[in-house]
């Protein structure tokens, strides 16, 4: 009995074998909270399980920790730039239907666009969690 392998399956193989031996790093350490730029990546020939392994995807994301040269950037190391700072004023707005609700609340934590931060309404002291806008609002009880 002959075993052949499909055209797809060795595709797939090709593009396991070159993905899985590469990794991205910084050429100098980026502090938290700096927006990484394209030269500030570098291409490692080295296999570390959870980096990211396309400049593209890092280029305009924001650093959440501080990154050290050589050291390959795990996915969960940056995110969106941040539009909400910690301890800010902000808007936060429910929408149900016809209905909408709008105060104003005090941001527990920094957040980027679609990620989800806390926020204590300052009418009532109650903390809430919602998800950030675009124009810097957060949008609760979604």
């Amino acid at each position: 009995m002959r075993r052949g392998l499909t055209i797809a399956a060795i595709a797939a193989t090709l593009a396991a074998d070159l993905a899985a031996g590469q990794a991205i790093a910084p050429v100098r350490p980026i502090r938290a909270q700096t927006i990484i730029a394209e030269g500030d990546l570098q291409v490692l020939d080295e296999d570390a399980p959870g980096a990211v392994t396309q400049i593209a995807a890092l280029v305009g994301r924001e650093a959440r920790v501080t990154l050290y040269t050589g050291r390959p950037i795990m996915g969960d190391q940056v995110g969106p730039p941040a539009v909400i700072e910690r301890n800010a004023l902000v808007r936060m707005r429910y929408a149900q239907g016809a209905l909408t609700i709008a105060t104003e609340g005090r941001a527990l934590d920094r957040g980027g666009v679609g990620e989800r931060v806390r926020v204590m309404n300052l009418a009532s002291r109650q903390i809430v969690t919602g998800r950030v806008g675009t124009d810097g609002s957060i949008e609760v009880g979604q």
